[in-house]
């Protein structure tokens, strides 16, 4: 069976955007070649002038005051509380995009894709490993969220060994430098409702390494999940559950057991840049978090951003033809155990086949609006 997995193609110190790859055997996945490639702001590496800087620590009081007590963190044990209501996703004025439909307001095309692409919420990603900057660049979106009252969606992509040496590969250096990232990353959250999809591919991937290299992974995001909530208790961690045309949900379920997400995350995420349908990835999600055990809050969030005709037939993997925008961003999805429905990989972005790897193609973008 042709199975396709998901990627995200970082080059050099530039963050790089969530793209399909396909290989060999088990795993058949086409790794398209790495450019250079534009990136969604905030994330670069060197945020630009406009960035938003860290918050200043406030002046102390004239006079010594009282410590406060400090307020409970929010329950964890409902979901229903933590999760938006539908429609509040946040939007990133940054995107790839917008940038397009703003420099072609005349070509006939913009119309469509400003409204069924551009207008919708989708995920900001952070794919370059940049202390010193990583906070800023996360609150600079979390503070433009949270004045909006809307919640944004982060993807932190900066593992070690990420992709395994594929078009991806990059990340920190060692799990020490990413632990020490994460620390920074989880600084910038705020305090309003968050959620992060964290590191895809991390384990639905991870059976390349060598067991004692996952294991130190998998304590790793663990960790990462810890200090995200102990950072903001309102934020939802997500866990990378692959997609259903990959591995078995028994198999998927153990691999995320062994990352921690029974004990302290919110839940996983399927089908990241991949094309298989909506229903078929909530039934496997919900045989993975059936499996994986855990407090019965844990659910599931799905990519639906180019599922809307299925995945394609085997052998057309890179932007491929035939496929189309799926259900549009929301946390209304009326289906138990599933959380929302996010637009994780931005459609337009091409895999490598329609541009270079990451770049926006607005024939690719106008393919999916009418698929």
């Amino acid at each position: 069976m042709v199975v396709v997995a998901s990627a995200v193609v970082a080059v050099g110190t530039a963050a790089g955007v969530i793209s399909a790859v396909a290989g060999e055997g088990e795993r058949a996945t086409a790794r398209p070649g790495t450019t250079a490639s534009p990136t969604v702001a905030p994330l670069p590496a060197v945020p630009s002038a406009t960035a938003t800087p860290d918050r200043p620590a406030s002046s102390a009081p004239a006079a010594p005051q009282p410590p406060r007590p400090r307020a409970p963190a929010p329950p964890r044990a409902s979901r229903s509380a933590a999760v938006p209501s539908g429609g509040r996703l946040y939007r990133h004025p940054g995107s790839q995009v917008l940038d397009w439909v703003a420099g072609h307001r005349s070509d006939p095309r913009r119309p469509l894709i400003e409204a069924r692409i551009a207008a919708r919420p989708a995920a900001v990603r952070f794919a370059a490993h940049n202390p010193g900057a990583i906070t800023g660049q996360v609150r600079s979106v979390t503070a433009a969220a949270a004045g909006a009252g809307r919640t944004p969606v982060l993807v932190p992509y900066a593992i070690p060994d990420r992709d395994c040496g594929g078009a991806s590969q990059g990340g920190a250096p060692d799990l020490g430098a990413y632990d020490a990232w994460m620390r920074q990353f989880a600084a910038g959250l705020g305090d309003g409702p968050v959620i992060v999809i964290l590191e895809p591919d991390a384990i639905a991937l991870s059976d390349c390494l060598p067991a004692g290299e996952r294991a130190a992974r998998n304590a790793s995001l663990a960790r990462a999940d810890r200090v995200l909530h102990a950072a903001n208790p309102r934020a939802r961690v997500y866990f990378d559950g692959g997609h259903s045309g990959w591995h078995p949900a028994s198999e998927q379920a153990a691999a995320l057991r062994a990352a921690g997400a029974a004990d302290s995350g919110d839940g996983i995420f399927t089908n990241v840049s991949n094309f298989h349908r909506t229903a078929d990835e909530a039934d496997y999600a919900r045989r993975v978090l059936a499996a994986l055990g855990g407090p019965a809050r844990l659910g599931a969030v799905i990519d639906t951003s180019r599922n809307g005709n299925g995945a394609p037939k085997a052998g057309q993997r890179c932007d491929p033809e035939g496929r189309a925008l799926g259900t549009a961003p929301t946390t209304d999805t009326g289906q138990a155990r599933i959380d929302a429905y996010l637009w994780v990989k931005l459609p337009g972005e091409s895999d490598g086949c329609k541009g270079a790897a990451g770049s926006f193609s607005p024939d690719y973008a106008y393919r999916l609006a009418t698929g």
